[in-house]
């Protein structure tokens, strides 16, 4: 199983940016997807969850900011920022978990991250 992001770069203060992420392998159920953030020096946080049946959780410092979403049929979860502060900078890492084929339990997967800079 691998989770791939896409998206990110450099933007303005105030201004959107979208990042998403793919899960690919031998899957066969996905349950929660979600983004979380680490800036440098600073612990990996929470940014927001959804659920398989669309129930989203953000946290407060992106709430009414960032908009989460998935489509189940092709196993991605995708991350609108709009509104962007120089605090939004950060590594942002998608997380999914899946139950593979041979598992019996799901487990939780990581992609590689990607960057995501706010800037004058």
């Amino acid at each position: 199983v691998h989770l791939v992001e896409s998206g990110g770069g450099l933007v303005q203060p105030g201004g959107s940016l979208s990042v998403s992420c793919a899960a690919s392998g031998s899957i066969l159920s996905i349950s929660g997807m979600g983004w979380y953030r680490q800036a440098p020096g600073q612990e990996r946080e929470f940014v927001a969850t959804i659920t398989s049946g669309g129930v989203a959780n953000y946290a407060d410092s992106v709430k009414d900011r960032f908009t989460i979403s998935r489509d189940n049929a092709k196993n991605t979860v995708a991350l609108q920022m709009n509104s962007l502060k120089f605090g939004d900078t950060a590594v942002y890492y998608c997380n999914a978990i899946i139950l593979s084929r041979g598992m019996t339990v799901y487990r939780p997967y990581w992609g590689q991250g990607t960057q995501v800079t706010v800037s004058s």
